[in-house]
Parts: structure tokens; C-alpha cells; sequence
């Protein structure tokens, strides 16, 4: 019924078709664009790798600061999975410092004053927070924006040498916070 030359072609179908589902971590394409894509913030300080993985959440009309990101309110600071800190050198974020390591950021949004939340516990979705794991909260500067941005970004600014400025701006709002590598 079949003949040898089919079975060798159906057999490399196969395989062909093992190897990408192992490739792609068994995942199909999405069925459209994600709406808060995935993104990378990196540094380099002295030679050692700084970087946040956050998602990329956008306008789309809403009122976002004491809106969709509320006031006096623990906020996950991007969208998706927890926004994670990782650092290969110990760090001073602000006045605190933080050792090398894996870290999850939140924000504590105010009208006139920020906090950046550095958490012990990873690996959790972002609308889970447990207090308890916090390491500490930083004081951020603020500055609003000359014109709305449309899409969240985090990134390092101002790098020369063991410094840089982490900087989280969306809307008419620009806070950061100072870091040094140790």
C-alpha cells in the first residue's frame, strides 16, 4: 500500500514538525498582536549587565495616571507577567542597596510623588504583590512630559561608567531614579 519512498517522506514530515513545535516551546502563533508587547530595558555599568523585562502597555484614549494606573495604589508598572529586575552586580537604586540578583518592580503612583517598589519574589503574574517580599521603596523624581506618550516605556539613561538614571515615563509623566553599580 505504501511504498518505501512515502514512509521515508512522511517520517521527515514528522520530525520537521517535532523540531519547530520544540523550537517554539510547542506555541502557535497569536491569533493577533499582543496589545502590551514584551520589552528590555539593558545597561552595561562598569562592564556588568543591568536589565528589565517589562510589557509595553498603551494609551488607546483612557486617562492612565489616576485612571488606569491609580493613585495611592501598588501598581505592577507595565502590563502581563511582573516587570523583573535582573543584575549581575550589586546596585544602589536611590539611596537603598540591592545586591546582585533577580528582582520584581512595582510602582507606588501618587499625584505628586512616586515610589519604586524593589520585590524579592519573582516568577509571579503582575497583579500579584505580597508586601512582605518587599526590599524596599525608593523615592523617585518626577517631570511631566512636554507632550503624551502613547506607549509605557522603561530605560536607562544618562549611562557613563558605574551610572545611569532608570527612567519609567507614559502620558505626560517622566519619574526616575538614580543607579550606581557598586
Amino acid at each position: 500500500m505504501f511504498n518505501i519512498r512515502t514512509i521515508v517522506l512522511l517520517l521527515v514530515c514528522v520530525v520537521a514538525c517535532t523540531a519547530v513545535h520544540a523550537q517554539t516551546g510547542g506555541a502557535t502563533a497569536p491569533a493577533a498582536p499582543l496589545l502590551s508587547p514584551p520589552a528590555i530595558a539593558t545597561a552595561m555599568l562598569n562592564g556588568t549587565h543591568i536589565e528589565i523585562k517589562y510589557s509595553t502597555p498603551s494609551m488607546r484614549g483612557r486617562v492612565i495616571m489616576g485612571g488606569l494606573v491609580p493613585y495611592d495604589k501598588v501598581w505592577r508598572t507595565g502590563a502581563n507577567p511582573a516587570t523583573t529586575l535582573k543584575t549581575d552586580t550589586d546596585l544602589m537604586i536611590g539611596d537603598v542597596a540591592v545586591r546582585a540578583g533577580t528582582y520584581t518592580l512595582y510602582t507606588w503612583p501618587t499625584a505628586t510623588v512616586w515610589k519604586l517598589i524593589i520585590n524579592k519574589q519573582t516568577g509571579q503574574w503582575g497583579l500579584v504583590y505580597n508586601a512582605d517580599q518587599d526590599l524596599a521603596r525608593v523615592e523617585m523624581m518626577k517631570a511631566t512630559l512636554p507632550a503624551p506618550q502613547e506607549v509605557m516605556s522603561i530605560s536607562f539613561e544618562h549611562t557613563r561608567g558605574n551610572k545611569a538614571e532608570l527612567h519609567v515615563r507614559w502620558e505626560t509623566t517622566d519619574v526616575w531614579v538614580p543607579v550606581v553599580a557598586k
